[in-house]
């Protein structure tokens, strides 16, 4: 369909690109204080603070483990202790039965927590909001009730003792301070894969999904694959957590093991530090974690729950007073004061891609065949056997009265609607007309569009918006940020690259949606009514961007009831109304139809001009 530009840039390493946004006093500073969370207990050598600090650690690496999927991809898992279990068992039960070091068991049983987390992902990302939750509490129950089944495997109910073999080999140890340096391995493994995801195109897919499915979608995202693919590194690391956790505890009963009242308290600790952050999760553990087990040791067995209570009232006072999460209202301000020390403000220079190549073709091909497209919602008929050619090089308007059956058009060629019947044929790279069947497919053909409504990521910043579009073309971040920013000087937002989305005016916004969809280089464009609500100055600002982009090579259906820009940009109308097209060609006789007009002003007014 097009030619893609190949451009040769200097490639960086994920760890660089992780880093990328770090100042050195901030390493220093984050280094600093992990290393604080192997000092202390070392150097006290009391065995209640070695037990607190093991404790830290390992639920700051679950809820660093959780964060991937119920921060970055928001989804609100509350069966992941179920992974937690599988590491566990798999791995005492490998050095019982089997006398298999706990060091290559706890691999054993993340491979097989990633299978069962696919197993159960598949089907549970189908389901929203509290549904998905409730699935994933159904699972962790379906798995407690098999491990108590199985009795002469697991222990059952009564448990399953872990063979105290001593040494580094069976991770059993008479000087807990070595349960320590696991322990902090562990969660330094957590935090490393939490935020190399965070700075790659994984982690803002996944953020892209959380925020606007239908967006990240139309930006070539497979929403599936990408929680998927959350799930799988979520549950690994969760498992390795747990088999280790086995061996600290040399205890295993599956009421402790697949505990529900665990998986709520390790989301707890996201949600208190900062959801979707990479260091929410741990200070949402160093807060909570010591004042619950402090408050149990010093109150010793009349404290029994009290670390619920604990748990309930941080969380309450940080839902109330900080929505955001410690790391969401104060992480800015820290950082700032941060690069104030020596060695601060020192970031990457920004890199601006040169100009890509125009999209080549024979000009007047045929890009889109829709043929015979019926779209019914039970009695409604939106559509109504439409059929037309979208020819390579044009500006196609396309007009009609509210709920004429515009936008179910578009959501029909852009995949977001499957026709009852009819089909949509689309020129590939290769020449041949194709019939993808989802929305990512139409958008790795070079299918881009925009929402009658805009959908911005919000919590992402303009630049990051963008991104997403770039990545479809340009899986590097560094390629994918440098595409963005030449976009956005092409849209004329490069000044406001920094303001999250969410905060910007609907001028912006409108310019901004076509930016993100322009970024993933398409060869159609769909627009819309990217002018509806802007005034006079955007609206024609937006005109000249629309054929600054059509000079380029890209062709361009515009939906827009603005009649004098429709009507100046088009080469072509179609007009379309009670979900029938009832007028097509050229704008100046389309405008002087007589059903045209009777669509828009009434037979009434007709009869009376005398048309």
């Amino acid at each position: 369909m097009s030619t893609r530009p190949i451009i040769d840039v200097p490639r960086t390493s994920w760890l660089s690109m992780a880093l990328f946004q770090l100042t050195r006093p901030q390493v220093y500073c984050s280094l600093f204080l992990l290393s604080l969370l192997v000092a202390i207990p070392a150097l006290s050598g009391s065995a209640f603070l070695i037990h607190i600090f093991v404790t830290i650690c390992v639920f700051a690496a679950l809820s660093t483990a959780w964060n991937i999927v119920g921060g970055y991809a928001g989804q609100l898992s509350l069966g992941h202790m179920m992974f937690y279990g599988i590491g566990a068992y798999t791995t005492s039960l490998l050095v019982t039965h089997f006398g298999l070091t706990p060091w290559i068991g706890m691999w054993i049983g993340a491979v097989l927590a990633a299978l069962v987390g696919a197993a159960v992902g598949y089907p549970c990302f189908r389901l929203r909001g509290p549904f998905f939750s409730l699935s994933t509490i159904a699972f962790l129950e379906v798995v407690r009730l098999l491990s108590i089944h199985f009795v002469g495997l697991t222990g059952g109910s009564a448990g399953l003792i872990v063979p105290l073999k001593l040494g580094w080999a069976w991770m059993v140890f008479p000087d807990k301070v070595n349960y320590v340096y696991i322990a902090f391995g562990l969660l330094l493994l957590c935090i490393g894969v939490s935020l190399a995801i965070r700075q790659s195109r994984l982690g803002y897919y996944l953020t892209a999904v959380r925020e606007r499915e239908d967006a990240a979608l139309a930006a070539g995202i497979n929403n599936s694959v990408v929680k998927l693919k959350a799930v799988i590194v979520s549950a690994m690391l969760t498992a390795l957590i747990g088999a280790f956790h086995a061996m600290y505890l040399t205890f295993l009963e599956p009421a402790t093991m697949f505990s529900l009242g665990t998986s709520i308290e390790v989301a707890m600790f996201s949600l208190i530090g900062g959801l979707g952050t990479v260091a929410g999760p741990l200070l949402g553990t160093v807060l909570v974690v010591p004042l619950a087990e402090l408050a149990r040791g010093w109150l010793g067995a009349s404290a029994s729950g009290l670390h619920g209570f604990v748990y309930g009232v941080v969380l309450v006072l940080i839902t109330l007073t900080l929505p955001a999460g410690l790391v969401g209202t104060f992480g800015p301000a820290v950082s700032r004061w941060i690069d104030r020390l020596p060695g601060g403000r020192r970031r990457l220079a920004d890199r601006i891609m040169p100009q890509l190549r125009q999209i080549s073709g024979d000009k007047g091909a045929p890009l889109i065949k829709a043929d015979n497209l019926v779209m019914r919602f039970g009695g409604l008929l939106a559509t109504d056997h439409v059929s037309f050619t979208l020819n390579r090089g044009e500006i196609l308007g396309i007009i009609g009265p509210n709920g004429a059956g515009k936008t179910t058009l578009f959501n029909q060629i852009s995949g977001f609607l499957t026709p009852t019947s009819g089909t949509v044929a689309l020129l590939n790279q290769e020449g041949a007309f194709v019939h993808p069947s989802s929305p990512d497919e139409f958008a790795r053909l070079g299918i881009g569009r925009t929402f009658q409504i805009v959908q911005p990521f919000g919590r992402l910043s303009l630049i990051e918006n963008i991104m997403i579009g770039a990545f479809l073309r340009h899986p590097h971040v560094d390629d994918a940020r440098a595409v963005a920013l030449r976009v956005a000087a092409t849209v004329g937002l490069l000044d406001q690259k920094d303001v999250e989305a969410r905060n910007l005016p609907i001028g912006a916004l409108k310019r901004l949606e076509v930016a993100r969809t322009l970024a993933s280089e398409p060869s159609i464009l769909l627009l819309d009514e990217v002018m509806a609500g802007q005034n006079q100055k955007d609206t024609m600002g937006m005109v000249a961007l629309i054929r600054a982009i059509c000079q380029t090579g890209v062709t361009v259906i515009a939906i827009e009831h603005n009649m004098q820009a429709i009507m100046s940009l088009s080469d072509r109308i179609i007009v379309i109304d009670s979900g029938r097209i009832i007028a097509e060609g050229d704008p100046q006789d389309v405008v002087k139809n007589r059903k045209v007009i009777e669509a828009y002003l009434g037979e009434d007014f007709v009869d009376a001009q005398g048309f």
